[in-house]
C-alpha cells in the first residue's frame, strides 16, 4: 500500500500538492506514482516565470522503465525548482513526499478544493 500523507491533496495525475504557509503551493509526485515508474533516473524541471494552467504539462519523469510528464494540480506561476532532484533524481524514489519538483504562486488557491484528499487519492488508486 502507498504512503498518503492526509494533509495533502492529490491530483488524478498523480501529482501532489501542499498549500504553504506563504500562500504558494509545493508540488511533487506521489509514492505510488513514483513506485509504478520504478528507478528514477532524470526529471525535466519547468521553468521559473512559467504560467501553467491546472493539468498543464510541467516537465518530464524519467524512469528505467519509461518517461511520464508531470502536470501542474493549479494554475499559476513556477516561482521556484528543485535543483537538487534534477542533480539527484534518484530522491524522489527515496522520499516522494519530501523531495518537491516545482512551487507555484498559485492563480486561484480554490484550485486546490478541487485536488482530491487522502481518502478520495487511496479510492482512486484502488487502495
Amino acid at each position: 500500500m502507498s504512503n498518503t500523507p492526509a494533509e495533502l491533496r492529490y491530483a488524478e495525475s498523480h501529482e501532489w500538492a501542499r498549500l504553504e504557509p506563504d500562500g504558494t503551493v509545493t508540488v511533487g509526485i506521489s509514492d505510488h506514482a513514483q513506485k509504478t515508474l520504478g528507478d528514477i533516473v532524470f526529471v525535466e524541471l519547468s521553468e521559473v516565470g512559467r504560467v501553467l494552467e491546472a493539468g498543464d504539462a510541467a516537465g518530464v519523469v524519467e524512469s528505467v522503465k519509461a518517461a511520464s510528464d508531470y502536470y501542474s494540480p493549479v494554475g499559476g506561476e513556477v516561482i521556484a525548482v528543485n535543483e537538487e532532484v534534477s542533480d539527484s533524481p534518484e530522491l524522489i524514489n527515496e522520499d516522494p513526499y519530501g523531495t518537491w519538483i516545482v512551487r507555484l504562486k498559485p492563480s486561484d488557491k480554490a484550485e486546490l478544493d478541487r485536488l482530491m484528499d487522502a481518502a478520495g487519492y487511496q479510492a482512486a488508486i484502488g487502495e
